[in-house]
């Protein structure tokens, strides 16, 4: 079942670079990460709606926000809140490119905010975190400038 299940997720990886995008932030029409407030996942240990009253324009991208609290403290120091690699798929970036995430695939370690793909990729990234920020953090420089 575990070969199963490695297959699957490296299936689905080799076809997430179709959805790859060339913006350094993870962008729908919703917004950056999807229009979820980066500050909440902080604050309120989940993933909260921003709402496009609040945004905010910083690395290309607009930032919605569920608070005028949270949009204040994303302005005045967005690295500390603002997810690591773009808001692109954390597990994703350690294998070498781009991949969308789902708001709800997220983890904190060390005060900084990790997203993956989905709930199955985030399992697949919790076995080894230290290890795959360490190869997502070596290939950012090259996978951030991919299409």
């Amino acid at each position: 079942m575990k070969t199963i299940a490695s297959v699957a997720i490296l299936l689905l990886l080799l076809t997430v670079p179709v959805f790859a995008q060339k913006s350094p932030v993870f962008v729908t029409d919703a917004g950056a990460i999807r229009g979820y407030d980066p500050v909440a996942y902080f604050t309120q240990s989940k993933p909260v709606k921003g709402t496009p009253e609040l945004k905010y324009a910083w690395k290309g991208a607009d930032w919605h926000f569920a608070s005028k609290e949270n949009l204040d403290a994303f302005k005045a120091d967005p690295e500390k809140y603002a997810p690591q690699y773009g808001g692109y798929c954390a597990y994703g970036t350690s294998s070498g490119y781009k991949a969308p995430t789902e708001a709800g695939a997220w983890t904190i370690v060390d005060n900084k905010l990790y997203l993956n793909y989905n709930r199955k990729v985030k399992e697949t990234w919790s076995k080894d975190t230290p290890g795959y920020i360490k190869k997502a953090d070596a290939n950012w420089p090259q996978v951030v400038n991919q299409k």
